[in-house]
């Protein structure tokens, strides 16, 4: 670790054409200070409002300068966020990031009867505004807010619910508090036979190690801990479920799973067919644990040699050049109009690419509504990191586009639309290394890399989705939720999901007890969806041969309408299980393919 800081480089060693450009945000930081002074002032205005909205270009006068406000808080608050994230280090900058996040919650607060008061105003009245031109742009805004309205309480009820928001936070708070402050995992020996602590960070590395003690030894001492805390923390998922049921039932919703359906406008068909789908479908992923068995040499698998590479290390090092070069290849048939923001992006100051001192790890790609995306990178020359600048651009191009073309009300995307673009990339890329490389062995690598995405974004997050149902419907039921039935329905799952050629390892049931998801009822079943959604449309850009009017203009909705009907206009419609199905197929053929390379 001492050798590994040592070669972190200051920030200011860096090449300025692989730093991110912040003076296309603000020019000068003494802009940033102008600009919070005046917000500072103008927070307030919205509140002038207040109170009269039932009068309609009061109601519209509302609408645009929330709007206004709204996007100048956010510029704010992102360049400052954009600083800090340089350099965590920097004080500078971590005041600058608390004064913006002071002003949010400012605004925010001063713009929170805006919501409530609409609904307050009768339906039929919203209905006829929002057919009105003047209220075109926030058409869908309205008419979403008119969904709504039904499962909208009293005011007094309202103001309740609000009131006990801190309370329900507990069993999540609770959790995190425990996984991440409180829990404490013992050393291991790693794979130089060093004594080093096993952490949740260094966990998914020792899975991968190619020495098999390694990976056995940190899975049960991961497992062991988590089981020491098994009755805290099954009470505090079980007070969870309790909560979540607790508000579907008082907004009138008839499952905790409708409830969390509503928000997007999801049909419970999707979430079914999703589970209905994969699990008529496991053989694939059954054929895949049984080659996997045979190419790593085993006379029997088990649960901790699931992450390992099937083809041990490749040495694929790219330099970040020719990661941009790859990349651009593997995005061809997306168009030049796509490849023109790609270029943008690689040549004017989207990307942060090299890891420094203090600087905010991992990746992502974020943006403000009045200024193109950034994406933030800690490069390394391999293949997984080449991978990341198409995901990240595939999140950039996506925000780009629906901030060009929607009003800022409308320019966000859905969550469940959120992975739909970067997935799509990253298979357009694998498309492409499996073609450039005549190479068996690198072939093998590269489809490895894709099926193990596969597995673990749809096979392993609807196992989570699974799992999720069964312990919603069990605590709606009056069924005592505890560490025994919560560990017996986990360990089950996993027999289903990964069949009969692999020894499951009974400490795996207490996974339940790591995943923080569950608390952000029902969440992953997207990921999955959005992942067999690319590789749907990613499988109409090839059929098509660069003709991508359709997701471009998917790309360019934002959150124009809700998400299922953004999706149909691209030619999926997720309600049916066509597209997870033809995913799962595709998988099959893979997993074919990848028998005959190793």
């Amino acid at each position: 670790m001492g050798d590994e800081a040592k070669n972190i480089i200051e920030r200011d060693k860096i090449p300025g054409d692989l730093k991110w450009k912040t003076s296309d945000i603000y020019k000068r930081e003494s802009d940033w200070e102008q600009g919070y002074r005046s917000l500072i002032e103008k927070t307030n205005d919205i509140l002038e409002f207040k109170g009269r909205l039932h009068k309609r270009d009061i109601l519209l006068k509302a609408m645009a300068a929330f709007e206004g406000l709204g996007q100048a808080v956010d510029k704010l608050y992102f360049y400052a966020h954009l600083k800090k994230d340089e350099d965590n280090t920097n004080t500078k900058y971590q005041a600058m990031l608390d004064k913006a996040h002071a002003l949010a919650v400012k605004f925010e607060t001063a713009g929170s009867f805006l919501v409530p008061e609409i609904l307050s105003l009768p339906a039929a009245y919203l209905e006829k505004i929002q057919s009105e031109e003047e209220f075109e742009k926030y058409r869908h805004f309205l008419q979403n807010l008119i969904r709504k309205k039904k499962h909208v309480l009293s005011e007094k009820e309202e103001r309740l619910l609000a009131l006990s928001g801190e309370i329900a936070q507990a069993p999540k708070n609770i959790f995190t508090m425990i996984n991440d402050a409180d829990i404490k995992f013992p050393k291991i020996k790693d794979e130089q036979d060093k004594i080093v602590e096993l952490t949740k960070g260094n966990y998914k590395k020792f899975m991968e190690s190619r020495k098999r003690r390694v990976r056995r030894q940190a899975f049960n001492k991961l497992y062991d801990t988590y089981r020491k805390q098994k009755n805290t923390i099954s009470q505090t998922l079980a007070h969870s479920l309790k909560k979540d049921s607790y508000y579907a039932k008082v907004r009138g919703h008839g499952s905790t799973l409708e409830a969390a359906l509503f928000e997007d406008n999801i049909p419970l068909a999707v979430y079914d067919n999703l589970i209905s789908s994969v699990t008529s479908n496991l053989a694939s992923l059954h054929k895949y644990v049984t080659a996997k068995k045979r190419a790593l040499g085993l006379k029997e698998i088990h649960t901790y040699d699931l992450y390992v590479p099937l083809t041990g290390e490749i040495q694929i090092s790219y330099e970040y050049s020719q990661a941009v070069k790859t990349v651009q290849e593997g995005l061809e048939p997306l168009g030049d109009h796509y490849l023109s923001i790609v270029k943008q992006a690689f040549s004017n100051g989207w990307i942060d690419v090299l890891e420094n001192k203090g600087k905010t790890s991992g990746a992502y790609s974020w943006g403000c509504y009045s200024c193109h995306p950034y994406i933030l990178l800690n490069y390394q020359e391999n293949l997984d990191n080449m991978f990341t600048i198409a995901h990240e651009l595939g999140h950039a191009a996506h925000s780009y586009l629906s901030n060009k073309n929607q009003p800022y009300i409308n320019a966000s995307y859905s969550i469940f639309l959120a992975e739909i673009a970067s997935t799509l990339n990253e298979i357009l890329l694998t498309k492409h290394l499996l073609k450039k490389y005549p190479n068996q062995d690198i072939k093998a690598y590269v489809l490895n890399h894709y099926l193990e995405q596969f597995r673990n974004t749809v096979y392993r997050q609807t196992m989570f989705a699974e799992f999720e149902k069964k312990i919603h419907s069990m605590s709606q039921n009056q069924e005592p939720v505890t560490t025994q039935n919560l560990s017996e329905i986990y360990l089950e799952l996993n027999k289903k999901y990964y069949g009969p050629d692999i020894h499951i390892d009974r400490k795996i049931e207490m996974e339940w007890a790591r995943i923080p998801h569950f608390y952000n009822c029902f969440y992953v079943y997207k990921y999955a969806t959005g992942f067999c959604a690319a590789e749907a449309l990613a499988e109409k850009i090839m059929d098509k041969g660069g003709k991508t009017e359709t997701y471009l203009d998917f790309l360019s909705s934002g959150g124009s309408d809700y998400p299922i009907n953004i999706l149909k206009k691209a030619g999926i419609d997720m309600v049916s299980p066509e597209p997870v199905e033809k995913a799962l197929n595709n998988f099959g053929a893979l997993v074919n393919r990848l028998e005959n390379l190793i």
